[in-house]
């Protein structure tokens, strides 16, 4: 693991991968630093935001001195996701993993997700555990819209775009469900932890 500190109150973590990161992410969150105020984690690193006054080499010590253990699948609240199925890149896909149409539908919606961390705009959850089937790469060039509601594939990872953006994820289908609301406590419906199914929307 590296160590670098951010801006006047953070400490990077680098762990090296995914797993190592979400596995640090767990064990933090079960037992945080004393000086650790809010974790967030990424792709490969975990950001702790630090209290005023407390002293980095203390927290990076503390965070050595884990043992992390393998990363798990979310045990937080499920959230169910209605999608309707007819996502422009949703033939790409098929041709891409080798398999029918329904068959991608049926493996996007037979597994539980997990958000591992978010991202790219607010309300947006990168989710992890998919089919290894369902990598499949990010298009070879973006789209300058991508709409609200909009289910993608890009890489290991699942995503629904939470508002109207540019993006180059691999569009499988759409959903009504509001992902961000500045009403809501939290705002973002989809956050670190929590498990995610997908249902084909008119499906029973």
């Amino acid at each position: 693991m590296r160590f670098l500190p951010c801006a006047d109150q953070g400490l990077l973590v680098d762990t090296g991968s995914l797993d190592e990161a979400l596995a640090l992410y767990r064990a933090l969150e079960e037992s945080p630093p004393p000086g650790v105020e809010d974790l967030v984690p990424a792709a490969r690193t975990v950001l702790l935001r630090l209290a005023p006054g407390a002293d980095p080499a203390r927290v990076e010590q503390a965070v050595r001195g884990l043992e992390p253990g393998e990363a798990r699948t979310g045990t937080g609240e499920l959230v169910r996701i209605p999608v309707v199925y007819d996502g422009e890149d949703l033939p790409g896909v098929a041709e891409l993993t080798g398999l029918p149409v329904r068959a991608v539908v049926r493996l996007h919606t037979s597994t539980t997700w997990t958000v591992a961390f978010g991202g790219f705009a607010p309300g947006f959850g990168y989710l992890t555990g998919g089919p290894p089937e369902l990598t499949v790469p990010r298009r070879a060039e973006s789209r300058t819209r991508v709409p609200a509601g909009a289910v993608g594939l890009a890489g290991e990872y699942s995503g629904v775009y939470p508002r109207p953006s540019p993006g180059g994820w691999q569009l499988i289908g759409r959903t009504e469900l509001e992902l961000w609301r500045e009403d809501r406590t939290p705002p973002a419906l989809l956050r670190p932890g929590v498990r995610v199914r997908f249902e084909e929307a008119g499906q029973p």
